[in-house]
């Protein structure tokens, strides 16, 4: 039930970020489609926290404080940035956030590019992805070597470049106009 009441919740929020940057394109600084953002998910009825601080823990011990760009309805952590595009670092630090404040799901959502760059990201450590059957999460879990994959997962995987190699010949062998390809 949880899982499709966040998917509802982050489809939600996707289009309001998608209305946002149909308005005003890219180029601003983050601040401005933070503060559009925040006037379209009003307008959706939306229930979120801007520049909430939130506590970050280690061991059941606070060790420091982060403003999470958006907390939407109590749930869903919004990281946002303006950047031309989005790299590995912005994901691995939305992903930590989700961690930090124990939340089964986040979203990555970048203003800067040409169309709008989002990514649902998910703590894998959170109960609630422990047991999911959202192929998403086991997609994750799988390149993240969590779970090990089943053997019909991995077949297509593993043998289709193989196959290929095999089954379809290299076309400058072929003929062409009615003469063999010479060299």
């Amino acid at each position: 039930m949880k899982k499709e009441i966040n998917d509802d919740l982050t489809y939600k929020i996707i289009g309001c970020a998608m209305k946002v940057h149909a308005a005003l394109g890219s180029g601003f600084q983050e601040v401005i489609y933070q503060r559009a953002l925040a006037i379209e998910m009003g307008k959706q009825n939306l229930n979120f926290a801007r520049e909430m601080e939130m506590s970050i823990f280690y061991d059941d011990i606070q060790i420091g404080t982060r403003r999470v760009d958006f907390f939407v309805e109590d749930r869903v952590m919004l990281e946002l940035k303006a950047v031309i595009n989005l790299e590995d670092a912005h994901l691995s630090q939305a992903m930590n956030y989700c961690e930090a404040y124990n939340l089964p799901v986040g979203l990555l959502i970048n203003f800067g590019s040409r169309s709008l760059q989002y990514k649902r990201v998910y703590n894998l450590n959170h109960p609630e992805n422990k047991k999911s059957n959202n192929p998403e999460i086991l997609r994750i879990l799988v390149q993240t070597r969590i779970i090990a994959p089943s053997v019909p997962l991995l077949l297509p995987i593993v043998l289709l470049p193989f196959w290929r190699s095999i089954f379809v010949p290299p076309f400058r062998h072929f003929r062409q106009s009615g003469k063999q390809k010479q060299g």
